[in-house]
């Protein structure tokens, strides 16, 4: 293989990047010749196609087959761009229809090694009805519970990229790339040419990562050993409860009591022990962080700058993580993580996680999009929530706000895997509750929920702002009066 500065690999090279000294086992589908120069009879087609299979030694610009991709079975399939840029005829279009078979039939993921210009021209609408076989065979693996990644090699355009990349469930991309359904000779001439790069992709939400060649391996194997296909993965357990930087054993609101040693277990009524949370005790150990004795000491710890965030939380949960980026359509919200992860044991859990910060409709859809993902392939769901609300401004209204937490309540609803939510700061009404557990959510000491935030509540009851205090203590939304309401299972930490 080239070493990682290489202009482009070959479709075998490409392919030995990934298995190494595992091996690959090419297949090929039943030969099924063209009549002269193509379907179209287009004047020096096969003479084109001979010098193309002299230069690359490939009968096609597809190559497929079985391999091992750190120690896990795929099926592979990998584009020579040599061979007439990659692009799509009938016999491609037979290649790539069989490859998805063949995944299916042995029930193996499907690695796309994509690098192509997009249909062939010399074979007309022949050539361009094979993306409709494509995504007929895409269809029919996601349906069987099957994961898609595809890796976008230099170039990636067209219906190539709008059917095997696009359209695979992860998308990687090597750096400095160019990839976009417009190629470079009939986009405009005034395009910036960033927006059809890997890194442009990936700023606009459609590229989950920009991974260099040599680490190209490691994270592929590592989203095979997430993604599966598994069957009966049990729930995502409760994470563990971290301590609050610099808390002390003061009274002073937003600060705990000692640091919380996993999930502690109070007199309070309503208030039990969560077994099997984490992956040990907190650091430090010690005395158990006492509950906010009012609404507004409750408020005041959710918003405490010095309380762990979903950062923390993710670090101290997973072993490794690997982010899926972007909503899809165009847009990212840095204040919501998506992904999938690994745990010690080696258990795979997706998860969607609140960063405190208003949550925008591009997180709403990046989490329904994690979420079907992780549904679709049995992986269970893991939910931190954390945010005043959804993002209210003029821009989050036009990029359709009230859709993308309708389709998130969906998502959530319509899940049969298991989902475990942890409320690890504010939880801001609707925007918060559309990534809740109906049956399965757990709150910390540090936390609240509410139907609104207890200052707009307090504005819309015309009351003064010395009263934000006593209607917070109305609206009940302390960590134990969520239990009470038998909204919360359980208090952590």
């Amino acid at each position: 293989m080239p070493d990682a500065d290489s202009a482009r690999a070959t479709a075998r090279e490409a392919i030995a990047l990934l298995t190494a000294g595992a091996g690959f086992t090419e297949h090929r589908p039943p030969p099924r010749p063209l009549p002269p120069d193509g379907p179209l009879g287009w004047s020096g087609y096969d003479a084109a196609r001979e010098r193309a299979s002299a230069r690359t030694g490939e009968e096609e610009s597809v190559v497929y087959g079985t391999g091992v991709v750190g120690a896990r079975a795929c099926v592979l399939l990998s584009f020579e761009f040599g061979f007439l840029g990659g692009s799509l005829g009938r016999n491609t279009g037979d290649r790539l229809a069989a490859a998805y078979e063949l995944a299916l039939t042995r029930r193996l993921p499907l690695l796309a090694l994509v690098a192509t210009g997009g249909s062939r021209m010399q074979e007309g609408m022949v050539a361009l009805t094979q993306l409709q076989r494509v995504a007929a065979a895409s269809t029919r693996l996601r349906a069987a519970g099957l994961p898609q990644i595809a890796v976008v090699r230099d170039p990636t355009t067209g219906g190539g990229w709008a059917t095997v990349g696009a359209g695979a469930d992860v998308v990687l991309a090597l750096p400095g790339a160019q990839v976009g359904f417009a190629g470079s000779r009939v986009r405009p001439p005034d395009a910036d040419p960033y927006a059809y790069s890997a890194e442009g992709q990936f700023a606009a939400g459609q590229v989950d990562a920009v991974v260099p060649a040599d680490e190209l391996a490691a994270t592929v194997t590592q989203w095979l050993r997430a993604l599966g296909p598994h069957e009966d993965l049990p729930a995502a357990p409760v994470p563990r409860a971290l301590p609050t930087a610099g808390a002390g054993t003061g009274s002073t609101a937003g600060a705990g009591t000692g640091s919380a040693a996993g999930v502690g277990t109070r007199s309070t009524a309503g208030v039990g022990t969560e077994a099997g949370a984490g992956t040990g005790s907190a650091a430090g150990g010690g005395a158990v962080a006492p509950l906010p004795g009012t609404g507004r000491e409750a408020v005041a710890r959710a918003r405490d700058p010095r309380r762990p965030r979903a950062e923390a939380y993710l670090a101290d949960y997973f072993a490794v993580r690997l982010p899926l980026h972007g909503d899809r359509s165009g847009a990212t919200d840095p204040g919501l993580l998506c992904g999938l992860g690994l745990r010690a044991d080696g258990q795979p859990v997706a998860y969607v996680a609140q960063c405190g910060t208003p949550t925008r409709p591009a997180g709403y859809r990046a989490a329904a999009r994690t979420i079907r993902l992780a549904d679709r392939l049995g992986v269970p769901v893991l939910t931190l929530v954390d945010t005043p609300g959804a993002a209210n401004d003029a821009e989050a209204e036009r990029a359709g706000a009230g859709a993308a937490i309708a389709d998130t309540f969906a998502a959530i609803a319509a899940a049969r895997v298991p989902v475990t939510t942890l409320v690890i700061g504010e939880g801001g009404s609707g925007g918060a509750l559309a990534l809740a557990a109906p049956d399965n959510t757990h709150v910390t000491v540090d936390s609240y929920f509410s139907v609104i935030a207890p200052e707009l509540a307090a504005a819309i009851l015309k009351r003064p702002p010395s009263e934000t205090g006593a209607t917070a203590d109305q609206l009940r939304l302390r960590p134990q009066d969520l239990v009470d309401l038998g909204f919360a299972l359980s208090i952590v930490g």
